[in-house]
This record gives structure tokens, C-alpha cells and sequence, in this order.
């Protein structure tokens, strides 16, 4: 316990814990822990009780604020304090119902887990009272209580305690404690609405899900309970949705998206790169496709209809055309105020590609070159030296063996007239390997 009187306890070690009236008699037992989200997350307003006596209702609450220490270290309702019958349909978020089992993610450890045990703190409200080091295991700090959450356990020793419930406290926690914490702070769990099974859903604030990498958050949408799934990708915002929906597998793409009206589709699909996009838009049925192509921009909507002309398996069907293409004499600033200026995905760009008046392809400079050259030289100065490219037609087998043979991280892809089309990029070669395993 600490020097405030601060004293942790927990759903498991409270359930089932006996709770009297003022003089002593049990009214009841400990049966849930009542949450007013609208009032204050935070804390538990109030024991659910399965009260004592036939004729009894079964659903009482009473107010943690009217609790006590009672005599023999139990808990006790406080002077007039009293148990008030529950409505029938109350908003309160019940801890043991509609947390415990449930499926959250740990955002730290980009996975999802099981919620086996929700750890509390027992508060005083005033500094003065103390509670003695050797009191009851259940007992409350003396003074008026809050009972704030603290955080949720996920790991074995709140599944060691649910298992051996019943079994004197002290047994129980020598065994849960020797099975290290495996915990996530309250305030990383957001609530929201329930859904009709009263199963709790829980989102992660837009600014942690955009630390993720799309990967790891592509993972989470995949271990998730189908509602649990759903809520989460609806949740998140239009840029968010986009990485993680290059991630996954045709099949969840759909699952995902399908129910989503076109207007909302279009916004994701623009933040898409222009290949994975036309990859997923030509995975759905033709009239699917052709809503969310009408709700998109027109500059958007033509780049990916280019790319569903072409074949899934081709060079033309794998490029994007998200890209940086300068003029052959164009300098080192030049290339510096395109990269500031490009909308695409920075993190797959690896080169800038040459071209002259009629956009055929003349070199490529390696980013890293850009790092220790002078604003003022010449690109020209910095390519490679030669140019592996393709043309559109080119089969997957064959890009893969360019990639291969000549250690590319991306390909350029030509037309007839050796006119810069689009790139290839080394993930797009890999995501297209992995899906044919």
C-alpha cells in the first residue's frame, strides 16, 4: 500500500466480495463494476449487487462514494447510504460483462490481445485517514472512496487470477505474481459506443494509429473479431485507411470496404497509390467499381483507369505512376523543390528519373546521391551510369528477374516510343510474391 492509502485491487479479487448495510448485515455480493463513460471514464460509480433475501431484485447498485471499511474488513454502506435498484436499461459500461474476454489492441506492441483482468485503485478522499498495512485484502482506505481504473491486464497472471476465483486472496495473488504484468494504461483505451451484443469496441486516438506502420496495422485488422474489425477501419481516416488497405489481402479488402457508400470509398481510394488502387478496384464487382470511380476527382479517377486497362500481371499493371520525372538538365535544387513538392508516398520513392522534351527516359539519380551534392550541379552529372527499364508488357516473371538480376529497389517502365510510363517498386514486386505463397 502506498503512503496515501492508496490501495490497488482488481475485478477479480472484488467479485464476489460480501457487502452490509450499516449494521452489519450482508445485503449483498459483489457482481459487477458500473462505468458512466459520459460522467467520468475514469472511475467506477458504483458495486452491482446480487442482494441478499427471496424477492429481491437482482440488479442493485450502490455508490462507491456511500462505501466503507466494515469491522471485520468487508465492505459497508455508509451511514444513510442505501442500494438503489439499476434501470432497465442503463448506459453504464459493465466491467466484467463488456470488458473482460474482449479484444483491444496494445498499440506499443502492434498486436491485439485479450482483456483478462482490470486492475483498480482504491482512492481516499481524505489524506488523514489510513488503512493499516495488515488489513482485510478487500478492504477499502478509510474516508470517502473513489474507485479509479487503472489499467487493463492482458497477460497470465489476470488469467491466473480468474482461474483459481474462490480460493483465498493471498493464494491467489502468490500464484497470479509469479507471472510478470502484462498491462496497458486505462488511458489508452478509448471507449466508444456498444454495439448490440454489448461487446465493447475500442478505438486508438488517430495520432497513435498514425505512428503504426501500415503493416503492423494491417496485422491488427486481421486478428480482430469481424465487428471489432469493422469498427476500427471505420474509424480511421482516409489517409490511415488507404496504407493499411494496401496491406491486406484482396479478400479482407472487400470485407472491409464493402459496407462503405462510394463517396467515402473514392476518398480512400485517392489516397491510394494509383497500382494498388486499380489492383483493388478491379477486384470488385464492375457496378462497384464504377460508383467509386464517378465519386472520385477527375485526375485521380484517369490515372486509375489507365492502370485497369492493363493486366494484373504485367509491368503496366504492377507500376504506379507516383512518381518524380525531371528534365535531363534540370540541377540538384530542382529536384530538392520537386521532392518538397510531391503528394505521393515518400517513403517508396528511391530515385528521379530523367526525361527529355518528349518524356523519353534518359537516366535516373539515386536519392542518396542528392544528400552531399551542391544545389547548383547538374543532375545529369549524378545517374547511374546505365538504365535497366522495361517495357509495358513485360510479365511478372520477367520484372521480377530484372529486380533480381541487377539488386533494383525500382524499375521503370516504357512504352513503344521508350517513353516514361510508370515505376516499379520493389514492394510492389515483394506484396506480389508474398500473395502468390
Amino acid at each position: 500500500m502506498s503512503k496515501s492509502g492508496n490501495k490497488l485491487t482488481s475485478v477479480s479479487a472484488l467479485m464476489g466480495v460480501a457487502v452490509a448495510d450499516s449494521a452489519g448485515k450482508t445485503l449483498g455480493h459483489v457482481r459487477e463494476f458500473a462505468v458512466s463513460p459520459v460522467e467520468d471514464a475514469n472511475h467506477v460509480q458504483g458495486l452491482v449487487l446480487r442482494m441478499e433475501g427471496a424477492g429481491r431484485r437482482e440488479r442493485w447498485i450502490v455508490p462507491i462514494a456511500d462505501l466503507e471499511v466494515g469491522a471485520t474488513g468487508g465492505l459497508r454502506v455508509r451511514g444513510e447510504g442505501t442500494p438503489r435498484a439499476m434501470p432497465e436499461h442503463d448506459s453504464y459500461l459493465l466491467l466484467e460483462r463488456d470488458l473482460l474476454d474482449q479484444q483491444i489492441i496494445d498499440v506499443h506492441g502492434h498486436k491485439v490481445v485479450r482483456v483478462n483482468d482490470v486492475e483498480m485503485v482504491w482512492e481516499m478522499g481524505h489524506a488523514d485517514d489510513r488503512t493499516s498495512e495488515n488489513s482485510h485484502p478487500y478492504a477499502a482506505p478509510q474516508g470517502t472512496l473513489s474507485l479509479r481504473i487503472a489499467e487493463v491486464e492482458v497477460g497470465t497472471r489476470g488469467a491466473v487470477r480468474r482461474l483459481l476465483k474462490g480460493l483465498p486472496l493471498g493464494t491467489v495473488e502468490r500464484a497470479a505474481n509469479r507471472f510478470k504484468p502484462s498491462v496497458i494504461p486505462w488511458e489508452f483505451v478509448d471507449l466508444i459506443d456498444r454495439d448490440p451484443a454489448r461487446r465493447v469496441r475500442l478505438k486508438i486516438e488517430q495520432d497513435r494509429l498514425a505512428q503504426m506502420h501500415p503493416s503492423d496495422l494491417a496485422d491488427i485488422l486481421e486478428e480482430l473479431a469481424p465487428a471489432e474489425r469493422q469498427a476500427l477501419f471505420t474509424s480511421l481516416d482516409e489517409e490511415i485507411a488507404a496504407e493499411a488497405l494496401e496491406e491486406v489481402e484482396p479478400k479482407m479488402q472487400k470485407a472491409l470496404t464493402e459496407s462503405l457508400d462510394s463517396e467515402r470509398m473514392a476518398g480512400i481510394v485517392e489516397e491510394m497509390d494509383p497500382a494498388a488502387a486499380a489492383d483493388f478496384l478491379a477486384e470488385l464487382p464492375e457496378e462497384r467499381s464504377e460508383a467509386i470511380l464517378e465519386e472520385m476527382d477527375p485526375e485521380e479517377r484517369q490515372e486509375v483507369e489507365e492502370l485497369l486497362e492493363f493486366s494484373s500481371d504485367s509491368a503496366a499493371g504492377r507500376m504506379t505512376t507516383d512518381y518524380i520525372a525531371l528534365h535531363e538538365n534540370a540541377l540538384v535544387a530542382d529536384a530538392i523543390t520537386a521532392l518538397q513538392g510531391f503528394e505521393g508516398d515518400m517513403e517508396t520513392l528511391t530515385h528521379i528519373f530523367l526525361v527529355d522534351e518528349e518524356e523519353r527516359l534518359h537516366g535516373e539519380v539515386a536519392l542518396v546521391r542528392l544528400v552531399l551534392a551542391k544545389p547548383e550541379a547538374a543532375l545529369s552529372e549524378l545517374t547511374d551510369g546505365h538504365i535497366v527499364c522495361c517495357d509495358l508488357d513485360a510479365n511478372g516473371k520477367k520484372v521480377a528477374e530484372l529486380f533480381d538480376k541487377y539488386n533494383l529497389r525500382s524499375l521503370p517502365v516504357v512504352d513503344d516510343d521508350k517513353k516514361l510510363a510508370g515505376v516499379v517498386y520493389v514492394e510492389q514486386v515483394i506484396a506480389q510474391l508474398r500473395m502468390r505463397q
